[in-house]
Parts: C-alpha cells; structure tokens; sequence
C-alpha cells in the first residue's frame, strides 16, 4: 500500500484542486494541509506505524504555503505557541 502512496506522491508536482477550498486565495488550504501533515505524522508516530503516507500532506503544504510562514509556525510549535490543534 505504501509503495501505490508514494508512487502517486512522486508523480505530483504542485497542489492538486481541493475541493473544500474553491477559491483563488489558498491561505486556509495551505493551513489546513499543515495542520494534516503535523497530525497524520503524531497519529501514526503514536502507533509505530510508518508515516509515509503523510508525505502527501507536507508535500502539498511546501507547494502552497510561504516558507516564511512554515518556519514560524515550525518555530511556534517548537515553543509551544502554535494556534492550531494538531
């Protein structure tokens, strides 16, 4: 199963359309995959599962969001200020 995963994740090359967020701005969807790819990795982490499968999230993230925004929430999480749930 991981292999079709990452097969399909190769093939990707920016942010597919999602659906849930149909407009130009993409503020909310590039958040959204943040918060998705920080979750899956606990939820996965917390099983001892692998967490390939959230390569998806981060790669879709890395695509929408700007990397000075990444960094900050990085920064935010690490000193335990970060808004999100995750």
């Amino acid at each position: 199963m991981a292999e079709n995963i990452e097969e399909k994740i190769k093939g990707y090359r920016t942010a597919p359309f999602d659906a849930r967020f149909p407009n130009t701005n993409q503020t909310r969807n590039c958040f959204q995959n943040y918060l998705d790819y920080h979750r899956c990795n606990k939820a996965l982490s917390a099983r001892d599962q692998d967490v390939a499968p959230c390569d998806w999230y981060q790669r879709v993230y890395k695509s929408l969001c700007p990397m000075s925004w990444v960094a900050k929430w990085d920064e935010q999480i690490e000193n335990g200020s970060f808004p999100g749930k995750i």
